[in-house]
């Protein structure tokens, strides 16, 4: 029976999504989702007390969550972390660590944009909603500028890694990243390991000391799925899955993942 369903991998505006925390809230609740963990890019701002109050008026379990890049070999690895310690003062100076060398990255970014004959103010990013700017809300503004035609367009031609006006961020390796979730008291999860396509390069990745991995993904036929299922569950490692639902900026539905409750349990433990 699958009574418990959880999404456990969303964004907020406290980063790159289109819905504040409290309106993803009611968006769960309106998917019949009993659970969920919204996980902002390197930002744990979401889980506010207006945010668990309304949790418990609306009867939905919150798991606390972040998202975090780190790097290896020069290609990014996303890593989810659950259940850690909202009042954990060295994973919150982590974690405001790597927000300042997202804005550096963001200035160096604008900059290319600006000698490429598409400037960008600080006007043009006063209205917005979120409390972390990243490259959706900067292809975002490219768009509402008529520098290019839609948002899928701004990271192609421009803002996707290797791209015209790409800058590359300082990140921490896997193991790094692994370690500070865990002085937090909280559980690494590698997301989203579908997109990596090279047989050595993931071999590299999977010797890294995850406690899961994220199998399930927003509404990927289940043949890309399972082959990851095995593994985990070969290496004893929390299966794991979520929509990575960022409202208007992706076309992932909420609820197209989820996890069941043992799962959801294990994660906060």
């Amino acid at each position: 029976m699958h009574d418990f369903r959880a999404d456990i991998h969303c964004h907020s505006t406290c980063s790159d999504g289109s819905d504040e925390p409290l309106a993803l809230l009611r968006k769960a609740k309106d998917a019949s989702l009993q659970g969920l963990s919204i996980t902002d890019h390197d930002s744990a701002a979401a889980y506010t007390p207006e945010l668990f109050g309304l949790a418990e008026e609306l009867n939905l379990r919150i798991l606390t969550g972040v998202e975090i890049s780190s790097e290896l070999e020069g290609i990014p690895v996303h890593i989810l972390a659950y259940g850690f310690d909202l009042a954990s003062l060295s994973f919150a100076e982590f974690l405001r660590e790597i927000r300042e060398r997202r804005t550096e990255r963001n200035s160096a970014i604008l900059k290319k944009l600006a000698e490429n004959k598409m400037p960008l103010s600080e006007e043009d990013f006063s209205g917005l909603k979120t409390k972390t700017i990243g490259r959706p809300h900067i292809a975002a503004l490219m768009v509402k500028k008529g520098y290019v035609g839609s948002i899928q367009n701004a990271f192609e031609r421009y803002l996707k890694d290797g791209a015209t006006c790409y800058a590359p961020g300082f990140k921490y390796t896997p193991e790094e990243v692994i370690r500070r979730i865990r002085l937090g008291g909280g559980k690494a999860v590698l997301a989203h390991p579908h997109f990596y396509k090279k047989k050595a390069y993931v071999k590299k990745i999977l010797s890294c000391p995850f406690d899961g991995i994220e199998c399930y993904y927003a509404a990927l036929p289940k043949q890309l799925e399972l082959p990851w299922v095995k593994l985990a569950k070969e290496r004893g490692w929390i299966v794991t899955g979520g929509s990575d639902f960022h409202g208007a900026f992706k076309n992932n539905p909420l609820g197209s993942s989820w996890v069941g409750e043992e799962t959801f349990n294990a994660l906060l433990q």
